[in-house]
């Protein structure tokens, strides 16, 4: 019964984006992007005689965890060939020209016709599924044609269907895996409780790759300069009730400054941005050599500069979570920021939960709340720092634990 409503849903789903695609750009690249996906993969792949590993990753997030992965892969065992699918578009257009990758692709619907086709086609090895990804015909694909298959930054939720009483088909699919590698002992718990013991606890590879961005990053000196001897907000990904909060803060409080990048930066929000702030501030994009001496605030405008920002920076407000949903806290923490975000949206992002457990993080209701955490010296920013940091290196690691734990396999198929 549960493998017939999967395959209705995946009906349903092939049904639903086929319909949208008329009127929904990104949906009409989710289908058009699989057109002729099988002649295409014939062809490249006919004279193929590496060994064939393969990693999928549902968008653009999942690829930037399983980067790490594919890169460590490709160090280790040049001699492999690396396919790269994606499921959305989102992932795809950004990361099709990804130099590492052998092939790059969409990945098609999950049916058993097109995994069967798939993995016929392409005859991978072994097998890498980021995060959420549990496709239940083209795992079943892969254990017949023999391919090792890993699960890697897995995180599930006690409300999932894998976790209730109907979900025995659901439980099955997980069985697929030869190993599942889980961001933390709770999970591990959670699947361990439903006898899936295939686990162990490598942590989250994002943690990673974002470390390795931070650790490559140079001052630039219009911020040092802005910096020097004042303690500064980085207002990252920030939106206009995010600026609300902050705002009254950067008011009352002449001897901070902030660095605020807007996750939109249409002229409507930056203006916005503007606004609300109501003091000094200068975009970016206008400052010539150094900004004005009576300067509060850098307003970027444009996208890219944030995660080198945090460097510059003695607390981070990350925005989103009044909306949304969070936005990246790791950039920040992996500086040894402590973060503060709204109380509303952030509850299924692992990053932040653990950051307030630990004490590297605060999230706050009004701009009421921030002033009284920054004015009433209660919040001891360097502790929160410590915190922050101690955090990050304690889940750097993972990539390792991972390749550590499949080196044994890749061996054997070189010796055979």
């Amino acid at each position: 019964m549960g493998e017939f409503f999967y395959r209705l849903g995946i009906s349903f789903l092939s049904l639903g984006v086929k319909i949208s695609a008329l009127f929904n750009a990104k949906s009409k690249k989710f289908v058009e992007g699989r057109r002729d996906l099988f002649p295409h993969l014939e062809e490249r792949f006919k004279d193929v005689d590496q060994p064939v590993v393969w990693f999928h990753c549902a968008s653009l997030g999942e690829f930037e965890q399983g980067r790490p992965v594919m890169e460590a892969f490709k160090n280790e065992h040049p001699d492999f060939f690396i396919l790269l699918t994606f499921f959305s578009p989102s992932g795809y257009e950004v990361r099709k020209n990804y130099e590492l990758a052998d092939y790059i692709c969409y990945m098609p619907l999950d049916t058993a016709e097109n995994a069967k086709r798939f993995v016929e086609i392409t005859n991978p090895k072994i097998g890498f599924f980021v995060k959420y990804e549990f496709w239940h015909y083209h795992l079943k694909a892969l254990a017949k044609a023999d391919c090792w298959v890993y699960s890697i930054s897995a995180i599930f939720r006690s409300n999932q269907r894998f976790f209730k009483f109907h979900g025995d088909f659901y439980r099955k699919i997980l069985k697929h895996f030869d190993h599942i590698f889980v961001q933390n002992k709770k999970v591990a718990a959670l699947l361990k409780g439903i006898h899936i013991h295939n686990v162990s606890v490598s942590g989250d590879t994002r943690f990673d790759r974002v470390k390795s961005i931070t650790d490559s990053i140079k001052p630039q000196d219009l911020f040092t300069e802005f910096s020097n001897g004042q303690s500064v907000v980085i207002g990252g990904s920030t939106w206009d009730p995010d600026i609300k909060v902050i705002a009254p803060f950067l008011q009352q409080n002449s001897n901070w400054k902030a660095i605020i990048a807007p996750h939109d930066i249409s002229e409507t929000n930056l203006k916005l941005h503007e606004e609300i702030l109501k003091i000094p501030t200068e975009r970016f994009s206008k400052i010539e050599a150094v900004a004005a001496a009576n300067t509060r605030v850098i307003l970027i405008d444009n996208i890219g500069m944030l995660s080198s920002l945090y460097q510059y920076g003695k607390i981070a407000f990350i925005g989103g979570a009044f909306g949304d949903g969070l936005h990246n806290t790791l950039e920040a923490a992996c500086f040894g920021l402590p973060v503060v975000f709204g109380n509303k949206n952030y509850k299924k992002f692992q990053e932040a939960l653990d950051l307030l457990e630990n004490g590297g993080a605060f999230q706050v209701a009004n701009a009421k709340d921030f002033l009284f955490i920054m004015n009433s010296g209660q919040f001891n920013i360097e502790e929160a720092s410590k915190n922050a940091s101690e955090y990050v290196k304690e889940n750097i690691g993972a990539t390792e634990k991972i390749m550590r734990y499949i080196a044994p396999i890749v061996q054997k198929m070189k010796v055979s």
